[in-house]
């Protein structure tokens, strides 16, 4: 285990109601990174944040925490963590007595009244202006920055977000990257981020792991293109869409309900057929999202292809080319031979 690790999991299975099971064989989070996590609802986030949260124990399994081997019965590793839910849940109290009330469970009064205007102007809240405010005095996104304010002035050394910007407008979803992004600089501390607005997301962190069905299967831009699989007499299985487009693999299934990978460098995209070309999957769809991948040079194109989104790697000049916007109709082509399964 290597000491550069705020957590390491090795063999973690969690049951829950008898109906799903989260398997992690192995994974390691760096000390003070920014990961994000992503995936279908029901596929295993927000367990996987809870047992990092030490708010749940796993059924079986190893965790370290800043090297440390981890004992469900030992509650001192929370006191390093918090984590930030969906809905903000506020005392019925000042803005300031909210935020100040984990100082004061933990008896860190020290400096108190400059801790919490310090974490207040963080999320972007005047503390002249939000300090003595009511909590039923404040927007959705405001609570939300409360919220945050009185997970940042902890300190932690891990802050986990769940769903973050779900529920706020678009300017408390940029206070709040600007706030997280000033504690990871500031103190060091270690962002893991669950949510479904990938272009944000990819702002906020150097790297995102998509979950799927209680396993972390690879990367965000990773393509899944669920079954069920059809055989066909020459060799081949296709998947066929709902507006009746297919996709072929060049090598079947073991079960017709199976998951195939594609790799978003191996997606093509044109406005036209070109010419004398062999792959065998060409299908049409829509550009829904356009981003910048963080840690390359290369852009994330995400196409909306009969309600499946595939997610295609291409160069900033090759977008610039094609004059790719939101909502643009290209083709999306890749061979049969390039898709893998899990």
């Amino acid at each position: 285990m290597s000491p550069g690790q705020i957590y390491t999991l090795e063999n973690l299975i969690y049951s829950y109601d008898g109906t799903f099971t989260l398997r992690i064989p192995e994974f390691t989070i760096p000390r003070g990174a920014s990961i994000g996590m992503v995936g279908p609802n029901g596929g295993g986030k927000s367990t996987l944040l809870r047992l990092l949260a030490f708010l749940e124990a796993p059924d079986d399994g190893t965790m370290y925490f800043d090297g440390v081997r981890v004992d469900p019965a030992d509650a001192s590793p929370r006191k390093h963590v918090t984590i930030l839910l969906q809905e903000p849940y506020l005392l019925k109290r000042t803005v300031f007595e909210n935020v100040a009330y984990g100082l004061k469970v933990r008896n860190q009064r020290t400096h108190l009244a400059a801790r919490v205007h310090e974490a207040l102007s963080i999320v972007g809240l005047p503390p002249a202006d939000f300090a003595h405010r009511r909590w039923y005095a404040l927007s959705g996104g405001e609570a939300q920055r409360v919220s945050l304010a009185a997970r940042l002035v902890l300190r932690p050394k891990v802050l986990i977000l769940d769903e973050p910007t779900a529920s706020v407008d678009q300017q408390s979803a940029f206070l709040i990257k600007e706030a997280i992004t000033t504690m990871r600089t500031t103190f060091e501390t270690t962002l893991i981020i669950a949510s479904h607005d990938l272009i944000w997301l990819n702002s906020v962190t150097e790297q995102i792991y998509k979950i799927y069905d209680g396993c972390i299967v690879g990367y965000a831009a990773e393509n899944l293109i669920d079954g069920p699989w059809v055989h066909d007499d020459d060799g081949l299985a296709r998947r066929i869409l709902p507006d009746g487009q297919r996709i072929f693999t060049a090598t079947p299934p073991a079960r017709e309900t199976a998951t195939a990978l594609l790799n978003p460098s191996d997606i093509m995209l044109a406005l036209e057929k070109p010419a004398g070309l062999s792959a065998r999957n060409i299908l049409r769809g829509s550009i829904t999202h356009m981003t910048m991948e963080n840690m390359s040079d290369k852009m994330l194109v995400v196409v909306d292809v009969g309600t499946l989104n595939l997610t295609s790697r291409i160069t900033r000049e090759a977008a610039e080319s094609l004059q790719l916007l939101p909502g643009t109709s290209v083709l999306t082509i890749f061979k049969a031979s390039a898709l893998h399964w899990q």
